[in-house]
């Protein structure tokens, strides 16, 4: 079967894609969104204007759509794309990197059930920290390149997600209640390599912004 990933270039999303194609999907492409809203409910924007150089080393075509990033009317622009590469990729699912956020799965249920498409998502409910386990057996690198929540700070960018990284988030879990695996919003990530790319990213520039608990890493990579 072929299917769509949507596609922000974090973690979730391309262990995902990883996913479905150990299980037989064909990836005939990827959809990311270009958000107007940086705090959008739908679509991650951290690292979205690198995803080009990971579809490039994955060598999976790229669509890119647009949106203004208003609650509920981004799904409208959501459902525009999927219909287009189910006509132009032959599609028939969506493979989405949802966790936990029932607002983000019902929304792309819908979307599919509306569009006759089958929903995939293979992180459903899955096991936080046992999750993170798995992206390190497999060899994910995944960096940070956001934090919004305390005590998270500046400090964590650029950070991988490797076993002191998840020792800590577990400590930080039994603390203050932090996901693991920054479900609530906690970290955003970018995925530097895994066993879908051809060869490793590598950050050649980066730019920080932020303040207090709230920080964003602008990466340049090749």
């Amino acid at each position: 079967m072929k299917v769509a990933v949507l596609f922000s270039g974090g973690k979730d999303s391309i262990y995902s894609a990883w996913l479905a194609k150990k299980e037989g999907y064909e990836l005939a492409c990827l959809i990311s969104f270009r958000s107007e809203n940086k705090d959008s409910y739908m679509f991650h924007t951290p690292s979205i204007d690198k995803v080009e150089k990971q579809a490039e080393v994955m060598g999976i075509p790229l669509v890119i759509g647009k949106t203004e990033g208003v609650k509920e009317e981004e799904l409208k622009d959501l459902e525009r794309v999927i219909k287009k590469v189910k006509e132009e990729y032959e599609v028939e699912g969506i493979v989405t990197g949802a966790i936990a956020s029932v607002y983000q799965s019902s929304r792309i249920q819908k979307i599919c059930d509306k569009l006759d498409l089958e929903c995939f998502n293979p992180l459903w409910q899955k096991d936080e920290v046992g999750y993170l386990k798995e992206l390190v057996k497999n060899k994910f690198k995944i960096i940070i390149t956001g934090v919004a929540a305390f005590p998270l700070d500046e400090s964590w960018l650029g950070r991988e997600i490797d076993d002191k990284f998840i020792s800590e988030v577990v400590e930080l879990k039994k603390k203050y209640k932090i996901h693991p695996a920054g479900e609530g919003g906690e970290f955003e990530s970018f995925a530097l390599n895994c066993p879908l790319f051809s060869k490793e990213l590598k950050v050649v520039d980066k730019k920080i912004s932020g303040e207090g608990n709230a920080w964003r890493m602008g990466v340049e990579v090749r």
